[in-house]
């Protein structure tokens, strides 16, 4: 993933725009894309800073959380279903994911989905 540039760099760029330079000639002065310039620009006339905004992370997961409710009710119905189950069942009501997703979903509220046993195990003896 690209590194963001150094607010120095950006400091620089802008007060060369201010100075009288264009966006262009200014981003060819310090060696960044005219788009570059172009759009620290444009934040900063907009929101009055030209930080960096933050890269990467979750994106999706909102709509996922959006219907919690109708997840956790259909898996309250059985209990037993996989995941894969549940993707197409959810998707019957409109609710399209993954089972990635819908693994994540669960691991945020610590539940488990592992299918374990009834029975404990006959095994009485320690291992050596």
């Amino acid at each position: 993933m690209a590194h963001t540039l150094s607010m120095d760099l950006r400091t620089r760029l802008l007060a060369a725009i201010d100075g009288g330079l264009s966006c262009r000639a200014a981003s060819a002065r310090f060696g960044v894309a005219p788009s570059t310039a172009i759009r620290w620009q444009a934040q900063r006339r907009e929101t009055g800073d030209f930080a960096p905004k933050p890269q990467g992370g979750d994106m999706r997961s909102h709509r996922i959380e959006e219907r919690a409710a109708d997840i956790l009710a259909f898996w309250e119905a059985r209990k037993d279903i996989s995941l894969e189950e549940l993707r197409a069942g959810l998707a019957g009501i409109g609710l399209t994911g993954s089972v990635a997703g819908l693994h994540r979903f669960f691991v945020r509220r610590g539940m488990t989905r592992k299918k374990r046993l009834a029975m404990q195990s006959s095994r009485t003896a320690p291992i050596s």
